[in-house]
């Protein structure tokens, strides 16, 4: 159940109207890196958490509805930014010259419409659910994967860019009002990177993400595909972050794949693990995460959520199995 609150999260103001600025700020309404996108993804990959990870559930919706809220201060910053424009497409008796050579009328309104047409002939002078190129918003923009370690990094990657495209769009315009949603909004998502960084922590173990813990004869091989120089640091020298093992530096890949037979001779090096412990991990951790799920969902007489008549605080349910 949503309500809405007409009073914006944040006091979203513009000193004038900008409308090459509000096709800029169309990219955060209806791109792929906006806030309907990261609405709609937190909201979905909240369903397959609700019953193992009931704490997980809470902050996606949170969050997903915190998205909303910021799709409205977006929309509703670029219908000031368009102020004007509804008001003059309206006149239809007067026909102002929208395009022509007399300007003296409204400068204001060609500029949009040279801008962004379909601020003109879509959308009557408001937000349009698109890009800044007027690509329409998509459902592909989600990425939901049903495993919540692997989800958490997508939006954890999704804040991300969201975040830089904030900071890009700063760059565009001199309004201090604007400016201010901006950076409100930029804010948030380095709010929600922290609180989704925080989430998978709790997740133990979550490297690698998902069951299967990889084969150890490839996890920390480095091919040097390039020629020229060659360039060594922590991703190719010393042990590995998620694992701790000792990178293998190959230096020609190709060699090595005729010597192994296409690396099916390969033994592994520089590791403690093996095949057979690799498959022992994966079975326990594959029994663990399967349990958790049966544990916390019923089979029969399912329910979503329980209803107290006498509106008192319903018991909060413990996530099952976490560390």
């Amino acid at each position: 159940m949503f309500y809405h609150s007409k009073e914006l999260q944040f006091k979203a103001r513009v000193s004038k109207p900008d409308p090459r600025f509000a096709r800029l700020l169309l990219e955060q309404f209806g791109g792929g890196n906006g806030e309907l996108k990261a609405a709609m993804q937190y909201f979905v990959q909240a369903f397959a958490c609700h019953n193992p990870y009931p704490d997980k559930y809470d902050m996606l919706m949170d969050i997903a509805t915190e998205e909303l809220g910021h799709l409205e201060i977006v929309g509703a910053t670029i219908q000031m930014l368009l102020a004007g424009v509804n008001g003059n497409l309206k006149d239809a008796a007067e026909r102002n010259p929208v395009f022509g050579d007399d300007f003296s009328k409204d400068d204001f309104i060609h500029a949009a419409f040279s801008v962004n047409p379909q601020f003109g002939v879509v959308t009557g002078g408001g937000p349009c659910l698109t890009d800044s190129n007027g690509v329409p918003w998509q459902g592909s923009y989600v990425n939901a994967d049903g495993d919540l370690t692997v989800d958490l990094r997508s939006n954890i990657a999704a804040e991300s860019r969201a975040k830089i495209v904030y900071e890009y769009l700063m760059q565009f315009t001199d309004d201090k009002d604007v400016l201010a949603t901006l950076n409100f909004l930029m804010a948030r998502e380095v709010a929600h990177f922290q609180q989704f960084e925080a989430a998978l922590d709790t997740i133990q173990p979550n490297f690698p993400p998902g069951v299967l813990q990889s084969d150890p004869r490839y996890s920390n091989l480095y091919s040097n595909h390039s020629q020229g120089a060659d360039a060594r640091g922590p991703w190719n020298e010393g042990k590995s972050t998620g694992l701790g093992e000792e990178w293998q530096y190959v230096e020609d890949p190709h060699r090595q794949v005729l010597e192994t037979d296409g690396l099916t001779r390969l033994e592994p090096q520089g590791t403690e693990r093996t095949e057979a412990s690799v498959r022992s991990a994966d079975r326990k951790l594959g029994k663990k995460r399967s349990a958790e799920i049966r544990r916390a969902t019923p089979e029969r007489n399912i329910q979503w959520c329980e209803y107290d008549e006498d509106r008192a605080p319903v018991k909060q349910r413990q996530p099952v199995g976490q560390e």
